[in-house]
């Protein structure tokens, strides 16, 4: 049963503004930032103010800003990356808006990797036919980006909770969000369950990937907005395409939670993806052989995998030589060799692993959620930009300039919530050890390679998952888990095709009966998942 409201305590305090903002990456923290003219905001983050996704994004920025490249040309790679469901009119407004978007960024503070001539530094990514991706730090774009916000929203005196987990939407008796309830762990602010009442909700919590073993995600990308948002009654879409990030440090069959990622733009310096019998197998599966959309090497990676056996497969990058990777990897580098492998003698070990959400709380052009006053931007909104599959480093660019988006609609909606409606009845919840075994069933029937029977098992298998554990961070986490895993299965098995990150190993081929979007809400204690036509 997926409940419509975590079982918790009644709030025991409250506290009220004018937007309050779900989530510190640079989704969160540039809506914050642009909302700050025009009324309070509060930002409400899970852990730590830089603990989520956006610290670790090692690849870059995304945007047009050479002088032979054009938005045309971002749109064009986006549009072939999202497999024919990218909402063109967002991926237009991304592209166009993105290179404007990146100066603002730069205003704030943060500093990007110049080439000799003072320009900024760009490289190339998978699914890219130019150079555009703009980075910091050789390999350390996110923490140079967070970095600047911080300093940013210091600056601005917005008011920050830490240490906080929110439960659940508050709601008008017009169905209208009025804020949120949320359980505070950290000392010196308010501590325990209470409320913010609000009359907009922007949630720009993250990711998911922690529903699956294996991930780069961070401990806290449990998939917090996206059940939230189905328990208010909003409308998630394209679920099922859960991008696996070829190259994740190998650390052995029996490692869980976060994995070293290693990123795509060391492919795009020159790395070569090899067997352990140095074939180069990417070569001839697609014109960008190791270049090529993450879905594509994902794939190539995992068939060479199966076909020879092994474990894992091997990036090798050992020409690049030590001062290369020492001025554009530093962080890679580091990572790598704090786990015994040197790249700059030998190559790394890499398999797949469950790294971003392509789907997410459906939102229009604006953030806007179908639940008036809810906005979510970032991983955890489905926009419309990726459609089944991410293109390399749009992400942080989509937070970006869908932030941007948020903050004007916000300002230019006067509306204000009535008092808080009844609340739902509060259902039971699922014990801290049913993460592992949530994450068990999804890798196991839900991962890279999927068929019906498997995804199947694993609907049933999730469904019978006990529940009856007592209200606390652990128990909240895993049900919000429950939530996004059963959603994420059931429309991977309804979809009975092989597209972008969705591959389904009983139906191999794309299907033009297929090329439409799959649509999930919480109606009673059920999901339910409708087919749409993509426009």
């Amino acid at each position: 049963m997926i409940p419509r409201q975590l079982a918790a305590a009644a709030p025991g305090w409250t506290t009220t503004a004018d937007v309050v903002v779900i989530g510190s990456g640079i989704a969160g923290l540039v809506t914050a930032l642009r909302c700050r003219p025009h009324g309070r905001v509060l930002l409400v983050t899970k852990a730590l103010l830089d603990a989520g996704s956006t610290r670790w994004a090692q690849g870059g920025i995304a945007a047009a800003l050479a002088p032979d490249d054009t938005p045309a040309e971002h749109l064009a790679d986006t549009l072939v990356a999202g497999v024919g469901l990218c909402d063109e009119a967002a991926v237009r407004a991304l592209v166009t808006e993105g290179p404007d978007a990146v100066r603002r960024l730069i205003a704030f503070g943060a500093e990007f990797d110049r080439a000799a001539d003072g320009e900024i530094a760009l490289t190339r990514e998978g699914g890219h036919h130019r150079r555009r991706i703009a980075h910091a730090g050789g390999d350390a774009t996110g923490a140079e980006i967070s970095r600047a916000l911080l300093a940013a929203l210091k600056e601005a005196g917005i008011e920050v909770i830490e240490h906080a987990l929110v439960l659940d939407l508050l709601r008008d008796g017009a169905g209208r969000a009025a804020g949120v309830t949320l359980h505070v762990m950290g000392e010196g602010q308010p501590h325990g369950v209470g409320a913010v009442r609000a009359r907009a909700v922007v949630l720009a919590t993250g990711g998911l990937g922690q529903v699956f073993s294996a991930t780069t995600n961070p401990e806290v990308s449990t998939g917090d907005g996206v059940a939230l948002a189905l328990r208010a009654g909003a409308a998630v879409a394209d679920l099922e395409f859960v991008q696996f990030h070829p190259t994740v440090l190998w650390l052995g069959d029996g490692a869980r939670g976060r994995q070293p990622l290693i990123s795509e733009a060391v492919r795009g310096e020159g790395a070569h993806l090899v067997d352990a019998s140095g074939t180069r197998f990417m070569a001839g599966r697609h014109e960008l052989a190791e270049l090529a959309p993450r879905d594509v090497v994902a794939k190539g990676i995992t068939n060479r995998m199966r076909e020879t056996g092994a474990s894992h497969m091997l990036l090798d990058a050992r020409h690049f030589g030590a001062a290369m990777w020492e001025r554009r990897f530093p962080t890679i580098l580091a990572a790598c060799r704090h786990h015994g492998i040197d790249p700059v003698t030998e190559p790394i070990p890499v398999v797949p692993a469950a790294h971003y959400a392509s789907g997410g709380v459906r939102t229009d052009l604006h953030g806007r959620t179908t639940v008036p006053g809810l906005y979510a931007c970032g991983e955890a909104a489905c926009t419309g930009v990726h459609g089944a599959n991410r293109l390399a480093s749009n992400s942080l660019l989509e937070g970006l300039v869908f932030a941007e988006r948020i903050a004007a609609a916000i300002a230019a909606d006067p509306a204000v919530p009535g008092t808080p409606g009844a609340a739902p009845a509060r259902a039971a919840l699922l014990g801290p050890d049913a993460r592992a075994e949530i994450q068990r069933i999804m890798t196991a029937h839900a991962g890279v390679i999927r068929t019906g029977p498997g995804l199947a098992t694993a609907v049933r298998e999730l469904a019978a998952l006990p529940a009856g554990a007592e209200p606390g961070v652990a128990a909240w986490e895993a049900t919000n888990l429950h939530t996004v895993a059963s959603a994420i299965a059931a429309a991977a098995l309804r979809r009975e095709e092989t597209r972008g990150s969705h591959w389904r190993e009983d139906f191999p081929d794309l299907s033009a009966a297929w090329r439409g979007h799959l649509v999930t809400r919480l109606a009673g204690d059920g999901l339910t998942t409708t087919f749409e036509e993509h426009a």
